[in-house]
């Protein structure tokens, strides 16, 4: 069955980079994606498997366990060195399912057959290496909810229960679904999810016109529809996979990371999930950006993404971000030189003197600071050095005659006043 290509939807842009990011690090932690009806969130989610790379597996493992790195708990191992190659595998969760299929049980008709304690894997085996998605994830039980986040969060699933004792790898990532009309999720298990995005359909015409344009060629013809878009989701696969390959390689600075922490402890987030959610996300867009520093930028970007949903609000506050208060937050402190080098040497302190435009003159071409206090046009030059260069000579001293005439002017307004102090008197 053909799916509506990855790259095809239209708009939706930040629920495109969250599902890549963790395409990337999985050990972001996911996303909950949270929306009105008929604004493509399941059509992205099931068109992400498309893009995801091609995973080697070991034979004749129910783990798909990697040959070259097994798992040494998996209960089909040891495992030959060779294997083979398959697709990511999207694996559903229904609304419906029962604990048992999430993480598996006893094997009946071995147990009964033969007389074996044998493991059946569940559904968090199947999508190991590849994606859980759940649908109205809010209509989950909280149990399940809980083994489910669990076993994201530790990679691997754990199972104790009729005589059998089963410890597998489950690293996958993992998307929720849900609209907020039908209830929310309880805060604790909102905070297990690692990025969230707020979806909406547009209300511009032509956007609009354009997204019923797609469906109405895809649903028409769907080999050629996926055929015309394979490219470029051929590009974004291949941008995926060397983005985990240069993940190692990718450098989270300090002053980045304290960038971080005043971002998290300004919009007041419970504990430290928040931070180091934000930190992973912001080193795999560094790393799909093709760059080896994170800077300014995707910690402002990551924080977008990470943070809304653990926020503290009032129930009838909007949801997202202040992006003043994220401006602020993500903003250079006073006195300091993000570049390192020192103070500018001026003493005029902010604002001051020549300190002005060439403190932050070069900033906003790089990004690192995500609102410049200053202009780079010369309009705003009065505090700052004019294009003549050097400081001018100072005025030289007056002349006898300049200084006689301006002693004569003083004394002259001087005994101008002096009747007015007389008749004061």
């Amino acid at each position: 069955m053909l799916r509506f290509p990855f790259s095809a939807v239209l708009g939706q842009d930040e629920l495109r980079l969250a599902l890549i990011l963790n395409a990337i690090h999985p050990a972001v932690g996911g996303v909950l994606v949270r929306g009105e009806k008929g604004t493509a969130k399941s059509t992205m989610v099931r068109a992400l498997a498309a893009v995801l790379p091609e995973v080697e597996v070991a034979d004749d493992c129910r783990f798909s366990c990697d040959p070259a790195a097994p798992d040494p708990h998996c209960p089909d191992g040891p495992h030959a060195a060779d294997g083979g190659v398959r697709p990511a595998r999207l694996v559903e969760l229904p609304v419906g399912a029962s604990e048992d299929r999430l993480t598996g049980a006893l094997d009946l008709e071995r147990a009964l057959g033969r007389g074996e304690a044998a493991f059946q894997p569940g559904l968090l085996a199947a999508a190991h290496r590849g994606v859980l998605y759940v649908d109205e994830v809010n209509l989950l039980p909280d149990h399940l909810v809980d083994v489910l986040l669990d076993a994201a969060a530790m990679g691997e699933a754990h199972v104790e229960r009729d005589g059998v004792s089963v410890r597998h790898a489950a690293r996958f990532l993992l998307v929720g679904t849900m609209n907020p009309e039908e209830g929310e999720l309880r805060p604790q298990l909102l905070d297990r999810f690692g990025l969230t995005v707020d979806v909406a359909a547009s209300r511009e015409p032509k956007q609009r016109a354009e997204v019923v344009r797609r469906r109405l060629a895809f649903e028409a013809d769907p080999n050629a529809f996926c055929a015309h878009w394979a490219a470029t989701d051929d590009e974004v696969g291949a941008r995926i996979a060397a983005a985990r390959a240069a993940l190692g390689a990718v450098v989270l600075p300090d002053a980045e990371l304290e960038r971080i922490a005043r971002i998290c402890a300004a919009f007041e987030v419970d504990g430290m999930r928040a931070d180091l959610v934000t930190a992973r996300a912001a080193i795999a867009l560094a790393a799909w950006r093709g760059r080896t520093e994170v800077t300014a930028e995707e910690v402002r970007d990551a924080a977008r993404l990470a943070l809304p949903h653990r926020r503290r609000r009032n129930p009838f506050d909007a949801p997202g971000l202040d992006e003043q208060q994220l401006d602020d937050a993500s903003a250079d402190p006073e006195g300091e030189d993000p570049d390192g080098d020192g103070p500018d040497g001026g003493d005029d302190g902010p604002g001051g003197g020549d300190s002005g435009p060439s403190g932050n003159g070069n900033k906003g071409d790089s990004g690192n600071d995500p609102h410049p206090s200053h202009s780079d046009s010369p309009s705003d030059g009065d505090s700052g050095p004019t294009e003549a260069g050097p400081e001018a000579p100072s005025a030289p001293p007056p002349t006898q005659q300049q200084g006689a005439q301006q002693q004569g002017k003083g004394s002259g307004e001087k005994s101008a006043r002096s009747p007015n102090c007389a008749s004061r008197a």
